[in-house]
């Protein structure tokens, strides 16, 4: 039965176009249209007539969160025999982050697709939320062995370099830290603010070494503002050493930028 489906999709039905973007994604032709658009379909597009949970990919998200999780674990626990919990969760961590699944979505094309299908202006997350869901998509239509199978041949292998990976630290709080005690700093992560929007909490962060305010950001989330400011910051610690090699910790000293709003409604776009 889903053989004639995939051969009317792809031939006769009014979403063939559709169908045949998806195809040269997924390397397959799929039965249920419905289930793989709503793979597509942001919480922000309007109501199809349906239940709220049903309108948009949020719940495929959720599944295809879980999948890809369990696959990427099994395939660097099989990948690298001999490497520890520690490498190995770091490794994970790595790929299924946020960054990397929006840099991944992207490079497959999932922008197109949600530009047809939403109303609305496509953000940097709206890629990688997509690319999970179309993995609960997969998941649901065909099972768990060809859901594994994609994700390891068409993500994996296809769109990151895995061995790059191995020395690409991306945890530049834990840098930042390393830098401050190699060379007698003192570090501080000051919370400079935290306001409330579209009932969301949002944090201000600087980096303070030895009571002078380095950087700042801000972000939804207390430790990634913290990780956003540390990267801001590595790069001015060459010359911070050079200006500053041994300086007394004074009164920290803030600026804030004077439009928060706006700095807020731009987060909340690209969230």
């Amino acid at each position: 039965m889903n053989s004639f489906k995939r051969i009317y999709n792809l031939s006769l039905s009014g979403d063939k176009e559709f169908v045949r973007n998806l195809r040269d994604i997924l390397g397959f032709t799929p039965a249920n249209i419905a289930l793989f658009k709503m793979a597509f379909y942001h919480k922000s597009t309007p109501s199809q007539g349906q239940p709220e949970a049903l309108n948009n990919n949020e719940r495929l998200e959720f599944l295809g969160d879980a999948l890809l999780s369990s696959i990427v674990a099994e395939y660097l626990f099989k990948k690298y025999p001999h490497g520890n919990e520690g490498f190995l969760t770091k490794m994970r961590s790595k790929i299924v982050k946020r960054d990397t699944l929006n840099e991944v979505g992207e490079k497959m094309g999932l922008d197109f697709i949600l530009k047809e299908l939403n109303p609305t202006r496509i953000s940097k997350s709206m890629l990688g939320n997509a690319l999970e869901a179309l993995i609960g998509a997969i998941y649901v239509e065909l099972g768990h062995d060809k859901t594994r199978k994609f994700v390891v041949s068409k993500i994996l292998r296809n769109f990151l370099n895995i061995h790059e990976l191995e020395t690409w630290d991306d945890n530049y709080k834990s840098q930042l830290l390393e830098w401050c005690q190699k060379h007698n700093k003192n570090v501080d992560f000051v919370l400079l603010d935290k306001l409330k929007q579209s009932k969301r909490d949002f944090f201000r962060v600087a980096i303070v070494i030895d009571g002078i305010q380095l950087t700042e950001a801000q972000n939804f989330n207390k430790k990634a503002a913290e990780q956003l400011a540390a990267e801001k910051a590595l790069p001015f610690l060459p010359k911070f050493l050079e200006d500053y090699p041994s300086t007394p910790v004074s009164e920290v000293t803030v600026s804030l930028p004077a439009d928060d709003e706006a700095i807020i409604n731009q987060l909340i776009e690209e969230s």
